[in-house]
């Protein structure tokens, strides 16, 4: 699958969370059509508050000033309407970003691993399995989150906000204005809520990444840690990296837990003040009982979904924190193709001249000065003690790295001349660690070349002596042979690894189902 296009329009990564957002939300926008139907039913659910501050000072004043009969009828087919229309827009606004979220989740999760396949080997040295295993999952979570489910609650609460305090304008705007002074310290607040929320949970997701790679290091080694009684020392290790993430969770929850209820006694303040300047116009004769009722019921109203958008900068912050550690990978380069010299068959002449490589930090130059070829056909062992550099000049080859002295050449020309593609259809990679897929042993040979033919196959397997054991299993080449191969012996699983191999070789193993030519 190829990696979809970057969209030049979007707006590049920035240390400010307003870039951040506007890029989550351009995952969004395809499925614009779905998502206005969602704000439909915002609009809808917002105008129902409205329409019962409204209904309440119908009622009392229909009823009890006017003395107007029709009342008793227009006001309960009114609520019954009313909480039709929120019914119908509750739905609507729930049902419309969920469907946008996990198409948002999908596709950022394919981009992501599309380009985890293209970043060079160099990438996966720096940064550890666990945490982007961790970005894939958990992060995208958030990131989804913050683009879709929390900016509905967010429309939907501000669009609510707004016609309650235009119905209050409507009844008084003198109370209404005197209710505004303490906008200003709800909106600091928030401020300071935003920047603390933003910083914890950059750390939850760090925490997130090591909690995830001590457990899969310790789940894909558990054999090791029996044979030398190291469960109590991992467990300790998985304790330290969980109460982290704990102690990370508890901080965010702290500052949620502060900051609701200051606005709320902040609100409650502001509303004993407004409550007391009412009553004393309705003690004049200001306005009338419905009049205040209604002014009162919307600015109770009115305090549900503000508490809604003050706890929404925590899921905010944490989907831009996700979003700008997810984008840090998105940028990060991706392998190029290479040279523009194309490669149909080599000979097969690899050579080193005066190679020197290092992997950086306190390691050093692995190797220097390293000069040795090969010809077509001939074996060549490589020998040295542990760290003298076997397998970096094996990496080489195939270019997952390049030296930073020296050259590579394949048949006398140098490597990086070569499209990338054609140079690596010319190699075939056993290495020390197999790697194997959680699929039967046919497939796995297969890998190499997906369109091989049975006979293919099962030639491969014979050639590398995996139909000695493959026979003895009940399904013989088509068993599973579980995650990283391990129903298999090592033994095994380095059979299965050549057979795999000598299948990508197609001159000699065709892969369309012939036998395989004798040379």
């Amino acid at each position: 699958m190829s990696r979809p296009k970057a969209d030049p329009n979007l707006p590049p990564l920035t240390p400010g969370g307003l870039g951040i957002y506007r890029r989550l939300l351009a995952y969004a926008l395809p499925h614009w059509p779905m998502f206005a139907l969602g704000v439909l039913g915002m609009i809808l659910f917002a105008a129902v508050d409205t329409g019962l501050a409204w209904l309440v000072k119908e009622f009392l004043d229909g009823a009890f000033v006017e003395r107007d009969p029709q009342v008793l009828v227009l006001v309960p087919a009114g609520i019954v309407g009313l909480f039709l229309a929120r019914g119908i827009g509750d739905y609507l606004s729930t049902f419309a970003p969920g469907w946008v979220g996990r198409q948002v989740i999908k596709s950022l999760r394919r981009e992501l691993f599309s380009h985890y396949l293209r970043l060079p080997a160099a990438f996966f040295d720096r940064n550890g399995v666990g945490p982007l295993l961790s970005k894939l999952t958990y992060n995208i979570e958030l990131v989804a989150e913050a683009a879709t489910t929390a900016i509905t609650s967010m429309i939907r609460d501000t669009l609510t906000i707004l016609g309650l305090f235009g119905w209050l304008f409507y009844v008084n705007a003198r109370l209404t204005l005197f209710a505004l002074a303490v906008a200003p310290l709800i909106v600091g607040l928030i401020r300071v809520t935003s920047r603390l929320l933003r910083r914890y949970s950059t750390r939850i997701q760090d925490s997130m990444g090591d909690v995830t790679r001590v457990a899969k290091e310790a789940l894909e080694g558990q054999r090791m840690i029996k044979v030398f009684n190291a469960e109590r020392q991992e467990a300790e290790l998985f304790e330290g990296v969980n109460e982290r993430n704990r102690a990370s969770y508890m901080k965010l929850i702290t500052v949620r837990a502060v900051s609701n209820p200051v606005v709320q006694m902040i609100a409650a303040l502001g509303l004993a003040a407004v409550m007391y300047v009412a009553i004393r116009d309705v003690l004049d004769r200001g306005i009338t009982i419905g009049e205040f009722t209604s002014f009162l019921t919307a600015l109770l109203l009115v305090t549900a979904p503000l508490r809604r958008l003050v706890s929404l900068v925590g899921p905010l912050q944490q989907g831009i924190a996700a979003g700008a550690s997810v984008f840090e990978v998105l940028d990060s380069p991706p392998e190029g193709e290479g040279g523009p010299r194309r490669l149909a068959r080599a000979r097969g002449e690899p050579e080193f001249r005066e190679v020197t490589f290092g992997y950086g930090g306190e390691q050093g130059e692995v190797l220097r000065g390293v000069s040795f070829g090969a010809r077509p056909g001939q074996t060549v062992a490589i020998v040295g003690r542990s760290g003298s550099g076997k397998s970096t000049l094996a990496g080489l080859l195939p270019r997952f790295y390049d030296p930073q002295r020296g050259q590579v050449l394949l048949d006398g020309v140098d490597l990086r001349e070569f499209r990338l593609a054609d140079l690596r259809a010319q190699i075939s990679l056993v290495s020390q660690e197999v790697v194997l897929l959680d699929d039967t042993i046919g497939n796995n040979i297969a890998f190499s070349a997906p369109g091989a033919g049975r006979e293919a196959i099962e030639a491969a397997a014979r050639a590398a002596h995996v139909l000695e054991f493959a026979r003895e299993l009940p399904q013989g080449l088509d068993t599973r042979i579980g995650e990283r191969g391990a129903l298999l012996s090592g033994g095994q699983r380095q059979r299965v690894a050549i057979a795999r191999a000598l299948l990508k070789d197609a001159p000699r193993w065709p892969r369309r189902g012939s036998a395989p030519a004798r040379p």
